[in-house]
């Protein structure tokens, strides 16, 4: 191929150094939780306007905790305050690896199906011209692009509608 973007192999040792990696960040991670799409839409959120505003209100929760509501822990609240902040140190790394993780792996997928589309017209031209070992693989390669049906396989379709209806017309049940 004369696009090859990505020429890379990674060792069966740096495969299972990575996932133990990966392992070690959910291991520091153990409070770490998933949302349904329900609960994301639902949920208030803080964007970055917001940090603002909460700043302030970290401020007055100090100066004058007279005005917290009696449901509020405050303790609970700072220590959510202070893992948002933690968290925010290395978010965007990680969102950074996952999106070149992402995207590597979409370019080695659409490298490996170009090559795959011409091995299949190869096998396909291959087939047509009568060369020896070439059906069978064409054959069984064509199972995943059906296509359009042929006009024997429409008219054969189309009769068998017109039995159906016809059988249906008379009462009878068609096998």
């Amino acid at each position: 191929m004369r696009d090859n973007r990505i020429s890379a192999v990674l060792s069966p040792e740096d495969v299972e150094a990575i996932l133990a990696a990966l392992a070690l960040i959910r291991g520091k991670l153990p409070f770490l939780l998933t949302l349904s799409p329900d609960e994301r839409r639902a949920m208030p959120k803080m964007a970055d306007k917001s940090i603002g505003f909460d700043e302030k209100c970290r401020t007055y929760m100090v100066t004058h905790p007279e005005f917290i509501p009696g449901f509020i822990d405050i303790a609970e609240v700072n220590k959510d305050r202070e893992l948002r902040r933690q968290l925010q140190r290395f978010i965007p790394d990680l969102f950074t690896l996952a999106d070149n993780v992402d995207d590597t792996l979409r370019v080695t997928c659409s490298e490996n199906w170009q090559a795959d589309l011409a091995y299949y017209n190869s096998v396909r031209e291959a087939s047509r011209r009568g060369r020896i070992g070439a059906t069978p693989i064409y054959d069984d390669l064509q199972k995943r692009f059906p296509g359009a049906p042929t006009k024997q396989q429409r008219e054969a379709k189309q009769a068998e509608a017109l039995k159906a209806l016809e059988a249906a017309e008379e009462g009878q049940t068609v096998h």
